[in-house]
């Protein structure tokens, strides 16, 4: 990937709506150079699709965040497993270091996310747990409004 490239991706993250025009002056580079950076980032992969975000799309569920989770053993597949089951649960990521799983969520109140942590924390195997709150989201490449 091209310098151009990272700052035309760069770019497109901050308004995926600018015109070919408005983004080549930003670049300091000529129309068809955006377009045809654009169209081969389509064709490679790189870029898979762009998004529309409605104003209530980042208040649907307003308490979001991670959960950190050290598990006892070899039981990683079926813990992951019993994760995917969690409605409230976006993502899952397998990681290294101290932790060995986190885990993206949403809720609509804390008191759901409190049942939700409590039904984590009682999965066998789950050795311990440390979840933080997303207070605001200053950057996002995944449809949720900047605020």
């Amino acid at each position: 990937m091209t310098k151009i490239d990272q700052a035309l991706i760069a770019a497109l993250r901050q308004n995926a709506r600018a015109s070919v025009t408005e983004l080549s002056h930003r670049l300091g580079v000529s129309r068809t150079t955006i377009r045809t950076r654009i169209d081969k980032l389509q064709e490679s992969g790189k870029v898979v699709g762009f998004t529309v975000v409605l104003e209530g799309d980042d208040q649907d569920q307003p308490v979001r965040g991670v959960t950190m989770i050290e598990i006892e053993g070899k039981g990683n597949d079926a813990i992951v497993k019993r994760l995917s089951g969690f409605s409230e649960i976006q993502a899952i990521h397998t990681t290294n270091g101290r932790w060995d799983c986190v885990v993206e969520f949403a809720t609509q109140t804390l008191g759901e996310l409190d049942d939700f942590l409590k039904r984590l924390r009682l999965i066998d195997g789950v050795a311990n747990s440390e979840t933080s709150l997303y207070l605001a989201t200053v950057r996002s490449s995944r449809g949720v409004r900047q605020q």
